[in-house]
Parts: structure tokens; sequence; C-alpha cells
């Protein structure tokens, strides 16, 4: 495996880093488990519908509404568990996340062409020891990382189809967003779009 670009210290990004073949079968994989656990615009705690469409493979699956942002075990719509994680998947994360305790989350970021996500924190796992493991599929996404306050310095990095990047150590919680994509920019996804994978641990380990 080819040695990752650190953009900022514990960025670190693999350009390229899943075969044509590779991404085409996620996709695939992706789009069929959201037939069973379908994608939706959760509202923030402030009321207002995401930009990005989102659900989730594994044992846990992300959620917001006027509760607040949180993990649970079943879909919000369907009351069914989520679907599971495509052994690909868990493969990466086995050899770039942490060998030894699996991810129990894996996030899905559904962006259309006017989608974006603005800078955050991944703070809702119980140990940030572990990684968040980044896939990127279809359009390019125009992704912007910073430091763990909003006051810190930003940079701009283009993430495109294939691309796996990982946050760790200093840059764990550091705020990162997507600033746009780029539509157009891939056929992979039927009907355009990007399609953003997250791997995490949520629970301890």
């Amino acid at each position: 495996m080819m040695n990752p670009v650190s953009l900022v210290p514990g960025f670190d990004l693999w350009p390229g880093l899943l075969s044509p073949d590779a991404q085409a079968a996620l996709v695939v994989a992706v789009l069929d488990a959201a037939k069973i656990a379908p994608a939706a615009h959760y509202a923030t705690p402030y009321g207002k519908a995401m930009s990005v469409a989102m659900t989730s493979l594994g044992p846990l699956g992300w959620t917001s509404d006027a509760a607040g942002y949180r993990y649970a075990e079943r879909h919000p719509g369907t009351g069914a568990p989520w679907p599971d994680m495509p052994q690909a998947l868990l493969d990466l994360w086995t050899a770039l996340g942490d060998p030894n305790v699996p991810p129990d989350a894996c996030l899905v970021n559904l962006y259309g062409p006017e989608a974006r996500m603005s800078l955050h924190q991944d703070r809702d796992e119980a140990d940030p020891h572990f990684p968040v493991l980044s896939i990127s599929l279809g359009d390019t996404a125009v992704f912007r990382i910073g430091g763990t306050s909003r006051k810190d310095p930003t940079r701009s990095v283009r993430l495109a189809s294939g691309d796996v990047c990982r946050l760790s150590g200093p840059a764990r919680l550091a705020f990162h967003g997507v600033d746009r994509i780029l539509p157009g920019s891939s056929r992979l996804v039927p009907d355009g779009g990007r399609i953003n994978l997250t791997l995490r641990r949520a629970r301890p380990g």
C-alpha cells in the first residue's frame, strides 16, 4: 500500500487508493443498502434540514433531530436495524483504522449538486483514540480542514473518487467540512453526485 500524504498532522490522504472496480462495487452495495435504510435529510437541533442526505451501515447509525445528534441501533424511519457493512470496508478499517477493534458505524453521506457540510467536529464517539476513516466515491469534493478551534486557520484539498483519508491523533477533533462538490467530475454514481463513507468506532473499544 502506498504511503499517505500528510496534509496536516494527523490528517493522512491516500489518493486513488481504491481501484475503479472496488469503487463501483461499493457504490452498488451502498445504493442497495439505501433501499433498506432510506437516506434522509435529517434536521439539526436548530430545526434546519441538512443539505446532505444520510443513512448508515453497521451496528450503529448516526441520526439527528430536535433532540440532538446521536448514534442509534435502528433506522429512525423504518425502525429496522441498519444494513451490514460490506467486507471491503471492514478490511479497509483493519488496514488503516484499528487492526484489533472493528468499526461499529459507517455514516453514508449522499451529496447532490448543491450539498455541502459546514465545519464541524466529530465528537459523538465515546473514545477519540479511534480514528475516523473517510472514503470518497463519485464527484470530487472541495474539503476543508482546520484545527481544534473554529478560529484556527484552514486549508482546502480536493477529494476525488477512490481517495481515502484518515483523521487521527492531533487531527481527530479538527474542524472539517465540505465547501462544495464539483458536479460532473465523475460518472461513477448513477445520476451523479458524491457518496462519502466514514467509518467510526462510536462505542468504547
